[in-house]
């Protein structure tokens, strides 16, 4: 038995035609109508009822064309993996991405990949972190963009960037003229967080961990309220509900543009402003990372998505080589 038997037998079940299945395998009509009587010798099974205007298909050889089939797709299967192995970009990329990154650094890097290496379209997956360390460990997805920590499930790791976090105010709050502000005069404010399972929440509780203990209802006190994207704090932060941290790349960039005298701009609702810290210590920010498993053998995929993104603008953020 032969792919190339299954291949015969597939071509007329479906032509109900032994000289249209010939053709649609670019073999004679003679050499297409041995092989399958050799098939059919080696089974000892009949898979075709011929007559003079038709061919039809047995039950039993219904039965054994879906297999051949099955087995005729599986072995297109190998041959597209070997293709990858000789060429690692060809085939799809399956990304990745947390939330709190994705509407912000995907439009730029789709664009940067389909001009790079427009053979490796990326397909998308947008996630929390535990769930995205989930679908790397079960191998529905290729490779993450996450920001750390996260824990160490045994992953290959690249850091990418280093992104400060800005302060986001009410235009007219009382600090909204200032060039900065400090983690420590944010803590007398009521910060906007987000829902539960969202590492930036994390991230900002580091910064302000004050606010852990008001996340929740306590002795009738609430500094801090939750929101369950960040274009959805900034519209809270724009009606006057409070502050709250974003990660520098989503800031439009608009926001942070110099105003000039004479222009007359559309107003901002949110200023941003950079956070410092009072002791002089680093400014907050979160480390940004490509992970993957260590079984993923496409490194050549790995290292074009990483340059892709490195391609990107990434305005305000420290590149790590």
């Amino acid at each position: 038995m032969t792919l190339t038997e299954l291949k015969y037998i597939v071509a007329v079940a479906r032509e109900r035609h032994f000289g249209k299945a010939a053709e649609a395998c670019y073999v004679s009509q003679p050499t297409l109508s041995v092989a399958i009587k050799k098939l059919e010798d080696a089974l000892e099974v009949k898979l075709f009822e011929r007559s003079a205007g038709e061919v039809t298909v047995t039950p039993l050889g219904e039965q054994i064309v879906q297999q051949a089939q099955s087995v005729l797709d599986q072995a297109a299967s190998i041959k597209e993996i070997a293709k990858r192995g000789k060429d690692p970009l060809a085939g799809p990329l399956n990304l990745g991405v947390i939330y709190t990154i994705g509407p912000y650094l995907l439009p730029d890097l789709v664009r940067q990949v389909i001009a790079r290496t427009p053979q490796m379209p990326l397909v998308l997956q947008e996630n929390f972190t535990a769930k995205l360390l989930e679908m790397l460990r079960a191998g529905e997805i290729d490779c993450a963009i996450m920001a750390e920590p996260f824990p160490d499930t045994g992953l290959a790791m690249a850091p990418l960037y280093d992104e400060p976090f800005m302060a986001a105010l009410p235009n007219k709050h009382k600090f909204a003229d200032r060039e900065s502000i400090t983690s420590e005069e944010l803590q007398s404010e009521t910060m906007l967080l987000l829902g539960t399972g969202h590492c930036f929440r994390d991230h900002v509780l580091e910064v302000c961990p004050e606010f852990a203990r008001f996340s929740s209802n306590a002795e009738g006190i609430r500094k801090s309220f939750e929101g369950s994207s960040l274009e959805t704090i900034k519209h809270m932060v724009a009606s006057g509900m409070g502050v709250t941290l974003v990660p520098r790349l989503s800031v439009p960039a608009d926001a942070l543009k110099p105003k000039v005298k004479g222009r007359k701009e559309a107003e901002q609702m949110v200023r941003y402003l950079p956070v410092r810290d009072a002791q002089d210590r680093d400014p907050p920010t979160r480390r940004v990372v490509l992970a993957w498993r260590r079984t993923f053998t496409r490194y050549e995929a790995i290292a074009a998505l990483r340059n892709a993104i490195y391609a990107c603008e990434l305005p305000g953020v420290k590149r790590l080589s």
